[in-house]
Order: C-alpha cells, then sequence, then structure tokens
C-alpha cells in the first residue's frame, strides 16, 4: 500500500509539473479581423539566444509547445504582411493574439521575398530570357542566394560592374585577384546578362512577376522551428557578437553571411548539437550547443600558424562519435569522441590523396567511414585504421573543367558512392566486386532555349565546375543512402530533382522537386525510407515520400538561411532534423508535432 501510495503521489507530482509548464498560444488575423492561417509565430525568453517559432493552423491559431516562464518578445510574420510585435510574461496559459496590416511599400515587400520566389519572378517568356534566366540560376548563386543578390536596384551599367567583380569570384565567396580567370559562360553573355537584370531590379518599371504562394498547412503547419544563435567569428572583424540581421525580421531582407561559423552539423547522443567551422578562424575545429541553454562551447585542433583547423562534413556513427573532414595542414579524416569532447585526426598515407574537395562524409551499414578527396573517396576502418582509397573514372584534372568530388556516401552493403558534380556523374566502389569502380550518369536535365552557335559553345568549355555548369546540367552534389534497404538519393543543385538510384542494380530514376527553381544540397534518408533535403538558395526543407510519390515542404521561420547540410535524430519515435543555418549563424532543429500532441499540450 505504502508503494502504491509513494507511486501515485510521484505521479500527481509529475501531471502537477506538467500542468506548470507555460504555455503560449493565441490567434492571428488579418487587419480586418480574418483568420489567417499558416503564418510564422515565433518567441525568444529576454536574454537568451534561443528562438522558438510555430505556425497557425488553419483557424489561425497557434500553439507553443511548453516554454520556461520568463518575459518573451514574441512576433508573427507572412508574406506581404507588415511584422506584427509584442511581449508577453509567461507563467502559466498565455494567450496572445496578433492583427496583421498589408504592407503598402512595394519595396518592403518585396525585401520579404526568400530567393525561390525571387526566381521564379524572373522573366523567362521569350527563349532569349528563359536563357539568361538559366544561367542566372546556375551560375550566379554560388556564394550567395538571390535574395541577397537582388535586393538592391542597379542600372545596366551598375550591374555590368558588378558582373565584372562576380564573373571572377569563386564560390568562395573571396575575390582571388586581377590574374582570376573568368566564368565563360557570363564572360559571353554580359551584356545580355547586365541588361535582363536591369530590366528586372534597375531604377524603372520592373520586368518581375511574383505570384503568391500557398502558406504552410497540414503536417507542414504542425513543425516547431528551434533556433540557436552562434556568435560571430571575431577574428572576421564585424564588431559584433552576434549577427544584428539574424533572419528574424522578413522585411529587413537577406543578410550578409560575414563572420558566419557553422557550415555542416549534427545532434549527439545525450541531445546536444554539433557544428562544424570552415572558415578561417583561431579558436574552434566544432562547436557545440546547450540546447537548454543555448551556451556554446568550441573544441579546437590546431591548424598552421596558430589557425584552428577547420572542418567540413559531419556524420554521427552507432557509437555516438562523429566524423568530419579536419584541415591541420593536410587534410585528413577528424573523429570527435562526444563522451570526451576529444578531436582525433587520421592522415592518409602519402602515397593516397588527402581528404578533400567538397568533403561529404558518411558511416556504411559495415561501420566503415567513407570521405570525398579530390581524386575519388577513401574508406577508412575505424577498428584497423587503414585507409582505402578508390578513383573516379574522369581524374580531377581534365580537359573540361574541375572533376573533383562533392558528394559521398557508404551503402548499407558496405559499398561506396561519390558524385562529380561538374561532370553530372555518381560512381560506386563496388567492394564486394573487388572494389571495382562503375559510373551512373545522371540524365541531362532541361535545357532552355538556345542558337547552335551557343551549344557548340558551351560543349567546347573548359572551365566546368561547382559555380560553371552547363545549361542541362542536373549537378549531382551531396548524398545519402538508405540503411534500411537499397536506395542511394543524390540532391541535384542545378536539375532542381532528386536522384533515386537502386544500389543494387544502379539504376537511376529522377525525381523532379516540387517547383524547378529549387536547388538541392543534400540528402539524409529517415527510417520510413523517405529522403529529407536541406535547399541551400531557399529558405524550405523537403521531405518526399517514396510510397506516396508526394512532398511535403517545410517553411523556415528565417530570411537568406543558406542551407548546406541536413542531418536528422531519431529516438522515441520521433524525428529531429538538424541544420546549420549557414548565412544567419545559426544552428536549427525542426520537429514536427501531431494534432493529438497539441491538443494535449493546451489541456495541460
Amino acid at each position: 500500500m505504502k508503494r502504491l501510495i509513494a507511486a501515485f503521489a510521484c505521479s500527481a507530482l509529475s501531471l502537477a509539473s506538467l500542468a506548470a509548464e507555460p504555455v503560449l498560444t493565441g490567434m492571428v488575423t488579418s487587419a480586418g479581423g480574418h483568420p489567417l492561417d499558416g503564418v510564422t509565430v515565433s518567441a525568444k525568453r529576454d536574454g537568451t539566444t534561443i528562438t522558438t517559432s510555430v505556425y497557425t493552423d488553419k483557424s489561425g491559431r497557434y500553439v507553443f509547445p511548453p516554454l520556461a516562464a520568463g518575459s518573451y518578445r514574441v512576433w508573427a510574420q507572412a508574406l506581404g504582411f507588415e511584422t506584427a510585435k509584442g511581449s508577453v510574461e509567461l507563467a502559466s496559459l498565455t494567450r496572445k493574439d496578433f492583427a496583421l496590416a498589408t504592407i503598402t511599400d512595394p519595396e518592403v515587400r518585396y525585401r520579404q521575398l526568400p530567393s525561390e520566389m525571387v526566381v521564379a519572378g524572373l522573366p523567362e517568356s521569350t527563349p532569349q530570357d528563359a536563357r539568361i534566366k538559366k544561367l542566372f540560376m546556375n551560375n550566379c548563386t554560388g556564394c550567395h542566394p538571390a535574395s541577397f543578390t537582388l535586393q538592391f536596384r542597379f542600372d545596366e551599367d551598375g550591374w555590368s560592374k558588378i558582373i565584372d567583380l562576380m564573373k571572377v569570384v569563386p564560390v568562395t565567396g573571396a575575390y582571388p585577384g586581377p590574374q582570376a580567370k573568368p566564368n565563360q559562360m557570363i564572360q559571353r553573355h554580359q551584356k545580355e546578362l547586365a541588361a535582363y537584370l536591369a530590366r528586372a531590379r534597375g531604377p524603372g518599371d520592373s520586368s518581375l512577376k511574383i505570384l503568391p504562394r500557398a502558406r504552410p498547412s497540414g503536417e507542414a503547419a504542425r513543425a516547431v522551428w528551434t533556433l540557436y544563435d552562434l556568435p560571430l567569428n571575431p577574428d572576421a572583424g564585424i564588431g559584433t557578437k552576434y549577427n544584428p540581421n539574424d533572419g528574424t525580421d522578413w522585411t529587413i531582407a537577406t543578410t550578409s553571411k560575414l563572420g558566419q561559423l557553422p557550415h555542416d552539423g549534427g545532434m549527439g547522443p545525450d541531445g546536444s548539437i554539433y557544428f562544424t567551422v570552415n572558415n578561417a578562424n583561431t579558436f574552434v575545429t566544432i562547436g557545440k550547443v546547450d540546447r537548454r541553454t543555448g551556451e556554446v562551447t568550441f573544441i579546437k585542433a590546431e591548424g598552421k600558424n596558430g589557425q584552428a583547423a577547420t572542418a567540413h562534413g559531419f556524420i554521427r556513427d552507432g557509437e555516438g562519435n562523429f566524423w568530419f573532414d579536419v584541415d591541420p595542414g593536410r587534410r585528413a579524416l577528424g573523429k570527435l569522441d562526444t563522451k570526451t569532447d576529444r578531436i582525433t585526426i587520421y592522415q592518409t598515407p602519402d602515397s593516397m590523396s588527402p581528404v578533400g574537395g567538397a568533403v561529404t562524409v558518411d558511416v556504411d551499414g559495415k561501420g566503415f567511414v567513407w570521405a570525398s578527396t579530390p581524386a575519388g573517396v577513401v574508406r577508412f576502418d575505424p577498428r584497423t585504421e587503414r585507409f582505402t582509397e578508390y578513383k573516379s573514372l574522369i581524374p580531377p584534372g581534365n580537359a573540361k573543367g574541375l572533376a573533383a568530388t562533392y558528394g559521398a556516401a557508404g551503402d548499407r552493403d558496405g559499398n561506396g558512392w561519390w558524385a562529380q558534380m561538374a561532370m553530372d556523374t555518381v560512381y560506386k566502389a563496388d567492394v564486394a566486386n573487388g572494389g571495382k569502380v562503375i559510373a551512373v550518369k545522371i540524365p541531362d536535365a532541361k535545357a532552355p532555349p538556345m542558337s547552335g552557335e551557343d551549344r557548340k559553345y558551351y560543349e567546347s568549355m573548359s572551365d566546368l565546375g561547382f559555380n560553371a555548369p552547363l545549361p542541362w546540367s542536373p549537378g549531382p552534389r551531396r548524398m545519402g543512402t538508405d540503411k534500411r534497404g537499397d536506395v542511394l538519393w543524390v540532391g541535384n543543385s542545378w536539375g532542381a530533382s532528386f536522384a533515386r538510384i537502386d544500389t543494387k542494380t544502379n539504376q537511376v530514376t529522377m525525381v523532379p522537386l516540387p517547383d524547378r527553381t529549387m536547388q538541392a544540397y543534400h540528402v539524409v534518408v529517415d527510417s520510413r525510407h523517405r529522403p529529407w533535403g536541406n535547399l541551400w538558395t531557399s529558405d524550405r526543407v523537403v521531405r518526399y515520400d517514396p510510397e506516396a510519390k508526394s512532398w511535403t515542404v517545410f517553411d523556415l521561420p528565417v530570411r537568406g538561411s543558406e542551407i548546406r547540410h541536413i542531418a536528422l535524430d531519431e529516438r522515441d519515435g520521433k524525428i529531429s532534423i538538424i541544420v546549420p543555418v549557414y548565412r544567419t549563424s545559426q544552428m536549427g532543429v525542426l520537429t514536427v508535432r501531431t494534432e493529438r500532441e497539441i491538443a494535449e499540450t493546451l489541456k495541460n
């Protein structure tokens, strides 16, 4: 009886604690009182670096998950409406309603737009416009999203001066000097491109035709985003600790990425968020975020000349360790032990290529680690600490351009996969067949209309690369395998698609993204065989259901996110999607609630 009473008392205490958790809810309407669905509502407790965002349902109601008690800044926003701001003192069930006023200034309305809506609005009704639009999408978004490029207006001469600079700037965004070779395609069409952009974003009437799009609904409206602010890199000389334009007020427009830290990320076994830092600095290789407090700590491996070794690529193995590319002087494979936060570096032999290229790291179904190299991939055995190298059939130095590896993955059978993005080719290292390397060609994307002369010129180009593709190039980028199936999913950056490759037969099926302005970057696959992908020039994450052949699109609550990596964590029947919000220097975690969970939150 005493045990029963004690158990009952413990249960009652647990329920009382649950009931005591503060909940924020309310309604969002237009200024005229009409309920607005799919509106983004955000809350940030004073003195913290954590922002939580939810969406209104079809009745205009929003419900936050339980939050810590305290004073909060809260705001609501939707495209075409002014950002409504307020504050609440959260101690129990608290209601805060918003009425959104329509934006009357067309330039402010424009600044709210995510990149894919800007690109979709660029004219393409004539063959000439369609060709130049594709040129812009393929060649002018490598360092930044279109919402950043086109947030200001210039006349034709002004745009031409900008193109003079940008046609020699690589995807790093750093000016390489006056001797740099220009992008051949931009150089050929510079006058047409400058005139095209001046019509769209010049001093006169704009040729842009921005079409409305539906706000999040259904499952997408049950999403919860948690964003953790990361300090800016002080070595970049910014002068502020955090980005003053963190993307959470869309009317301010897309921010600069100067000083940002995160490149790739994931969730540790204890729920902490980790991220790699790929920009030069003196203090951090891997960052760690405490999800309860938002506190950020730094883990450093020594690099050259007093610098921290930079890191790229990130994957967690079955033991909870993270594997990544690290550059202590010669790029290598790194392991982070999350129990001790200790970094160990494994260097390939001098006879092999170093880890490198645009590195992706993966762990296959047998426990081997795969990492990109400029010439192909290496496989690392954590048990014996030995590397095996597999090379692409097209060498990195060839007559067509940059053939370095981009994405890499390992399948459940222990085979390796990697992509030569500029060559539109995916390779398989067939380990069971003696390590034979097999080339899998990704089908061409639909090309815009062009003259025979232009096509002949494009086919003769010798500088193909991450930011200089052919008009019909799909651009296979980062990839992920289904560890419970026999499928490799590849994000095609210029082809607005995922490639589905059967890892047994090597057969390729193309799956178009929901919108042809979307640019895929990386893919991960959940336990239900559904690939998730980040869209690096869109403020959105997508998920494909192969069984239903349907897409779900999840909006981010920030503008100009420029996500370059996606990871997932599955535990206790729940999926968390982890993304580095690259441009705004944040780490983001997406979860999706059921309708029942939302109802239970209100009951408690």
